[in-house]
């Protein structure tokens, strides 16, 4: 199931306090990145983050879930309603978050 452009867009709301919020539209569903670091993304209408400390630390009670068939577990981010809840996640992740891959 694909996620709905609908859900997409109230992401980008509850993180239009931050800049730097991009996304890219993979098979139906939306990577998320943070100042070009790939912070999650929307699978399923749901919002999943890599699990790095500073997320765990924020939210040790998520669930780890896995944004299709085969791929690596992501956390869970249950508190998508909390605006500041989320820009505070995405700023503490980005130390964490691997640098973007070099393109040949």
């Amino acid at each position: 199931m694909a996620s709905g452009k609908e859900y997409l867009d109230f992401i980008l709301e509850q993180l239009s306090g931050l800049d730097g919020i991009t996304h890219r539209t993979m098979m139906g569903e939306y990577i998320l990145y943070y100042r070009g670091k790939i912070v999650g993304g929307i699978y399923d209408d749901r919002l999943l983050v890599k699990p790095v400390k500073a997320a765990l630390i924020r939210m040790p009670d998520a669930a780890f879930e896995r944004p299709y068939d085969g791929a690596k577990e992501l956390l869970l981010v249950d508190n998508v309603d909390d605006s500041a809840f989320l820009t505070k996640l995405f700023e503490a992740m980005y130390e964490e978050l691997p640098a973007p891959k070099k393109k040949k």
